[in-house]
């Protein structure tokens, strides 16, 4: 995988966007510090300080960041005062407010869910709508360990929107249906786009999300061709109809983080399965052939084995991109076990995409964990 930095023209980092971006984004406090050191040239200066209080905190909007916040504030405190340099008023009495005002649970606990700003810093040659800087607003939780998982933002979901940011011209004119779509920032990537999901309180959060960023949510059965249109479906992936999957007819399928639990594998391949195996790609077989792979001598050789025949695939029919965190071997395994009994060819090709760094001021966001699987139906 190549990624290139989302920078300015010149090259250079810009530590000051990047702080503000961090901190809507709720990064780490440790993360915080480091960028705010990188905006004083090794140290939080008062100019930082008074960047970090007019662009920051004066901008936070009430009790759900408190926590979020107070954090923050208490470690910029111990880092300036470590320093024997001037803390500023400002941070001095917000910090005090929020500790004498405020009861204990309430910094403790925060709120169930909280809008987190993700923002895509775009780099100065790609033409978009803003080149700096485009925000996507989430409600989400932070309480990813308490079974709120489905509300939360996975890193397999940040890569997924890099990659779809960085190759714009793959999803052009294609129709894209998502699986487990969480909190929805996939699919405000895509715009025009199909997303499901099998919890229902999990797509409800995800249609509040579409209503933040101002997505127009379409019926299933509506024709509109509105660019920013949106469908969302409710689909448990074990009790899916096959006949209505295969009325969707997608050109791609997506999928960010769904190759989690054993028990779910053989009902997602299934799902899978029939998304690829649709109307549109049975038009192509209706002579009784297979779908075709490249000659010897068009592989390019230094290309991993597959990679070639899943890019000719997808010019002959749909396909499948699914990014993954491999947190337990065995599952992994299991799917790539259960996909190949299913005629399923999953093709690892991570290493095959060019990927533009849209998140630099994410440090918490490990991009080298993630795994891009390309996945297409072999029809042998």
């Amino acid at each position: 995988m190549e990624v290139k930095e989302a920078s300015g023209g010149d090259g250079k980092r810009p530590p000051w966007l990047h702080l503000v971006s961090a901190f809507f984004a709720m990064e780490p406090s440790d993360s915080l510090i480091s960028i705010s050191r990188d905006c004083g040239g090794g140290a939080i200066t008062e100019n930082v300080q008074y960047f970090i209080w007019n662009h920051c905190i004066s901008k936070t909007d009430g009790k759900g960041h408190t926590p979020y916040v107070t954090s923050f504030l208490k470690k910029v405190v111990l880092e300036v005062e470590s320093a024997a340099d001037v803390v500023i008023d400002e941070l001095y009495e917000q910090l005090s407010f929020y500790m004498t005002s405020l009861k204990e649970d309430d910094l403790a606990k925060g709120a169930p869910r909280i809008i987190r700003e993700i923002s895509f810093l775009y780099p100065t040659a790609r033409v978009c709508q803003n080149p700096r800087k485009v925000v996507v607003p989430l409600n989400c939780s932070l309480n990813m360990l308490e079974g709120d998982t489905g509300c939360s933002i996975w890193p397999s979901s940040l890569f997924l929107s890099e990659f779809i940011l960085s190759c714009p011209e793959l999803f052009s004119m294609k129709s894209c249906f998502e699986l487990g779509s969480g909190v929805g920032l996939v699919g405000i990537c895509l715009a025009h786009v199909v997303l499901s999901d099998g919890d229902l309180s999990t797509l409800a959060n995800l249609k509040v999300n579409l209503e933040l960023n101002h997505m127009n949510i379409q019926s299933l059965s509506s024709e509109s061709e509105d660019p920013c249109e949106v469908k969302c479906l409710h689909l448990p992936w074990e009790s899916a109809v096959e006949s209505d999957l295969q009325d969707l007819m997608p050109d791609i399928v997506l999928g960010a983080d769904v190759i989690y639990d054993p028990q779910c594998i053989p009902h997602l391949v299934h799902v899978i399965v029939t998304l690829l195996t649709t109307k549109k790609s049975n038009s192509l077989l209706r002579d009784g052939s297979k779908v075709s792979v490249a000659p010897n001598d068009q592989i390019n050789s230094d290309i991993p084995n597959g990679y070639d025949e899943f890019v000719l695939a997808s010019t002959t029919q749909p396909v499948a991109y699914i990014a993954s965190v491999v947190r337990n071997i065995n599952t992994y395994n299991y799917f790539h076990k259960v996909a190949q009994e299913a005629n399923l060819r999953v093709v690892d090709i991570t290493q095959n995409v060019k990927i533009f760094n849209f998140l630099p001021y994410m440090l918490s966001y490990q991009r080298s964990s993630v795994r891009l699987l390309g996945i297409y139906h072999s029809f042998r």
